[in-house]
């Protein structure tokens, strides 16, 4: 038996429609720096294109971190951590029979999980609720899991 645990942003433009509105908001800023200009008041355009590459900066960095996201995945005999963070991903195996649980607390806001001297820290896309009810729903899992059936 395997369970799962999707621990993600709440994201609610995808990167494909995020660079549909950053290209209306580009055609809006050309046509009104254009009217400017054709008034003689010409610097409008150079605001415009400030403001155009400021908010490409914003969006490509939103685009590349809109899909981070950390899967646990508890089987039998591993306790699998799999961290996409900017399309690099990690997994981090770990023995479920040895591995502890550390719940947030006020001084570690994450969940904490150290097993044979690996330490991993989790849950910095959701909440604080969220990560208090995967620690605990992990901790049910994992002593369920190390004790003999």
């Amino acid at each position: 038996m395997q369970r799962e645990w999707l621990l993600q942003r709440n994201c609610s433009m995808t990167p494909h429609r995020s660079a549909k509105v950053y290209g209306w908001l580009g055609a809006a800023l050309t046509a009104i720096s254009i009217a400017f200009a054709l008034r003689g008041v010409w610097f409008v355009s150079v605001f415009a294109a400030i403001e155009m590459i400021g908010a490409a900066i914003a969006v490509r960095y939103w685009a590349r971190h809109a899909g981070d996201r950390e899967r646990i995945a508890l089987s039998d005999n591993c306790l699998l951590i799999e961290r996409i963070r900017a399309s690099k991903t990690q997994c981090i195996r770990l023995d479920p029979c040895w591995t502890s649980i550390a719940l947030p607390t006020r001084q570690r806001r994450l969940i904490g999980l150290a097993s044979h001297g690996v330490q991993v820290e989790l849950g910095s896309f959701v909440s604080e609720v969220v990560r208090y009810r995967v620690a605990a729903e992990l901790r049910c899992a994992l002593c369920s899991t190390s004790s003999p059936t």
